[in-house]
């Protein structure tokens, strides 16, 4: 617990806990032939790459966290569980709390959105459909991309990662 409070106190450069997005405790011995050299560079290659990797995308989580700006890929991920839902009850159901927490004006993890997007989508939640959340998703994703994924690459966190892999690999082709 004090090694998470620590990260959170400090910048995300100086954060060197990986604990919250390698494998589980029992995997431990195994946990970088999960996580390969080429895997963890491919999160460089491209933002998708990242987020398509469940360790990339927990450790984009982590550094976020770091950042204080975790809203940002949160409500991408609600955004991405909300359009898998069928049923138009849960639907509304759905929107109606993602609205509140992050859309909103006052919402507790409010995402950096310009008024129009914020008042096109409350208009489009009224009657919510699995396109509803696509402009302001698409607004948050582009921000995550231009801002927080450079800065996550250049972090401490990813090459520390990084070259944790690397002598992992070396060690075992030794």
């Amino acid at each position: 617990m004090k090694t998470r409070l620590g990260c959170l106190s400090n910048k995300s450069d100086s954060c060197s806990d990986f604990s919250e997005f390698l494998p589980p405790a029992q995997e431990r011995s195994t946990r970088y032939l999960k996580l390969s050299t080429d895997e963890v560079t491919r999160w460089a290659d491209s933002f998708d790459a990242l987020l398509s990797n469940k360790y990339g995308l927990a450790a984009f989580r982590t550094f976020l966290k770091t950042e204080f700006s975790d809203e940002n890929i949160e409500f991408w991920l609600a955004c991405e569980d909300y359009k898998k839902i069928k049923s138009p009850a849960k639907m509304m159901s759905k929107a109606n709390k993602i609205y509140k927490e992050f859309i909103d004006v006052h919402a507790p993890r409010e995402v950096n959105i310009d008024h129009r997007t914020r008042e096109e989508t409350k208009q489009r939640l009224l009657e919510p459909t699995p396109n509803s959340l696509n402009e302001v998703q698409t607004k948050v994703y582009s921000l995550m991309e231009k801002d927080s994924y450079p800065r996550f690459i250049r972090s401490k966190i990813y090459q520390d990662l990084l070259n944790r892999t690397q002598i992992y690999c070396q060690r075992k082709s030794v």
